[in-house]
């Protein structure tokens, strides 16, 4: 018989030839980052480390268990409390990390004889947590609302759900939030929104792209992080006390497992805090896409719809997409090559983030080091 082992051998042989076998390996220590999700410049803050070390020295370093036997502490509570208040909402539940919150919402709020409507682009974890749920799944054309108006209009369901980002994170573009919260409205439907790489960003004081278009009171759970703009790790969903008691009744990827720890808690709590404080912070991230953005695109560079900190550099083939990360990684600067399934095929990219971190010189130095790219790779 032969060993198992040959299998995976043989598959990722074949993930080389099409250039799609990816490894996870640091950047060098003194690379200028163009991929991390940072947004606000908060991991490294010294106040936000303080925070994590002081909760760390006073109440230990594990979670000890799950939430509902012994693992809820007052800083569980005080995040959970910090995270209502600044969502405008009754109460919000915090989960290990944003994966285990979209696991857990979707399945809790979506089963048998249900219908979970997915925009086509949404996070995997998402989708992952519609398999999961035993609902009925489908997906509808990436910010186009048609097929999902026929979708909600059979009411051949007990209940509907639709899931959809506020900012996609392979392509910086925004939802349309307001046509969807009037959709599920006229429907009966509820709409969970991911707001994973808005909070923090977009809206006033950061609440993300539902407030700043003034629709978040009718977003039924609202979905967050806090390892992107809050520097920090872990997610949230935050919505009515029904909805967030629900969660902890129904959400395996809550019950089931060890509470967060202390250090990553306070992290947050006080990254929140800055974050509110300091709107400069979200304004020079949003500022500097758009230079790089303007910048691109004097170059004819492809950054699809992106009005947000994540600016993709659309390049088509795999190839191309790792000869020019390759490119600027020889000058200092990181930007990993983004490939499927990822992203579609024939669609592979740069994701660059922008983040308060950077100045106008970064920009600058990214725009000519992608203009030099192409010149160098352009046929002779």
């Amino acid at each position: 018989m032969p060993d198992a082992s040959d299998w995976f051998a043989g598959a990722l042989a074949e993930l080389d030839r099409a250039s799609l076998h990816r490894r996870p390996v640091p950047p060098p220590p003194d690379a200028l980052l163009f991929s991390t999700n940072d947004y606000l410049d908060l991991a490294r803050d010294e106040r936000v480390r303080e925070a994590a070390a002081r909760a760390a020295r006073e109440h230990g370093a594990g979670g000890r268990a799950s939430r509902l036997v012994a693992g809820t502490s007052a800083l569980h509570e005080a995040l959970e409390k910090d995270l209502a208040a600044f969502e405008r909402r009754e109460a919000a539940r915090v989960f290990g990390t944003g994966y285990m919150a979209a696991l857990g919402a979707v399945t809790a709020l979506a089963g048998e004889g249900d219908l979970v409507a997915l925009d086509k682009l949404v996070h995997a974890s998402l989708v992952d947590g519609a398999r999961l749920s035993g609902a009925r799944l489908r997906v509808f054309p990436h910010g186009r609302l048609e097929k999902l108006e026929r979708l909600l209009a059979r009411g051949d369901w007990r209940r509907a759900l639709v899931v959809v980002e506020s900012v996609y994170s392979m392509d910086g573009d925004r939802a349309p939030l307001a046509e969807l919260a009037e959709l599920c409205g006229r429907f009966g439907a509820m709409l969970l929104v991911d707001e994973a790489h808005a909070t923090g960003v977009l809206g006033p004081e950061g609440r993300g792209l539902a407030a700043e278009l003034g629709v978040a009171d009718r977003v039924h759970a609202t979905m967050g992080t806090l390892s992107k703009a809050f520097g920090s790790l872990g997610g949230f969903i935050a919505g009515s006390r029904a909805l967030v008691d629900w969660l902890a009744n129904r959400s395996r990827s809550f019950i089931y497992t060890t509470a967060p720890p202390p250090a990553p808690l306070a992290a947050a709590r006080e990254a929140l805090r800055i974050a509110r404080a300091e709107g400069w912070r979200r304004e020079r991230c949003l500022s500097l896409a758009a230079r790089l953005r303007a910048g691109l695109a004097a170059r004819g560079f492809d950054t699809g719809h992106s009005s947000t900190q994540i600016v993709p550099v659309i390049l088509g083939g795999t190839d191309a997409a790792l000869s020019a990360a390759a490119f600027l990684a020889e000058r200092g600067l990181h930007a990993p090559a983004i490939r499927p399934p990822t992203v579609p095929a024939e669609s592979a990219r740069l994701r660059l983030s922008v983040t308060a971190a950077h100045t106008e010189e970064d920009i600058a130095r990214a725009v000519e080091a992608l203009r030099a790219w192409r010149e160098a790779s352009a046929p002779a």
